[in-house]
């Protein structure tokens, strides 16, 4: 879709070229909930729910650009549940409270960059690193900026979820690993013999 991006689930590094595209890419997501091909369900709870509208407000008050989306509630939803529009912003600034926290729920921030340097700057200036994603057409070259980025997990080019291998964080998202050999090890116990030289 764009000839290079960088993604951390929540943000999304879009090249100055790129950009243009990006925003009209995410303008379905305007009013409506549900689509064909996507199905957007509630989010867990009430107070999940506030969270979430709580972050939309503070990304238009800090001066990130609404690109679709909102804190009101989508139309055309069950009664009852827990639903947020699907929010996109633009323009985001590293420093702002919507690019460093998690937000876990269906809102991202966009953020431009100039090159592979400033892209990988940004992915990193964060205290979280579970998981990101790298996308370019060319596959060596995504692969060379995955290994710069400080998260536990790097999809390429929407590699799919891998069970094998081992899933954990970095910095405050925490230590350890689940999955393959590395979650094993999770459960045993090493003993160290010190002997009588």
């Amino acid at each position: 879709m764009w000839p290079d991006s960088y993604q951390s689930y929540s943000m999304f590094f879009a090249s100055d070229c790129g950009m243009g595209r990006c925003f009209s890419s995410y303008s379905a997501a305007k009013n409506g909930v549900s689509t064909e091909t996507t199905k957007l369900g509630p989010l867990s709870s009430q107070m999940q729910l506030e969270r979430v509208r709580n972050y939309i407000k503070k990304g238009m008050q800090e001066g990130a650009e609404l690109v679709a989306g909102g804190a009101e509630p989508p139309e055309g939803v069950p009664q009852g549940g827990y639903y947020v529009r699907p929010t996109v912003f633009g323009r985001v600034k590293n420093s702002m409270t919507i690019a460093q926290e998690e937000i876990f729920g269906p809102v991202l921030s966009i953020i431009p960059y100039k090159d592979e340097e400033e892209a990988v700057r940004i992915a990193n200036d964060t205290v979280y690193g579970l998981a990101g994603a790298v996308w370019s057409k060319d596959e060596a070259r995504a692969q060379r900026i995955a290994r710069r980025i400080r998260a536990g997990q790097i999809d390429i080019n929407g590699g799919a979820f891998n069970m094998n291998a081992p899933f954990g964080g970095y910095k405050q998202s925490g230590h350890g690993r689940e999955a393959g050999v590395y979650g094993l090890e999770e459960f045993l116990e090493y003993k160290s013999l010190q002997l009588k030289g």
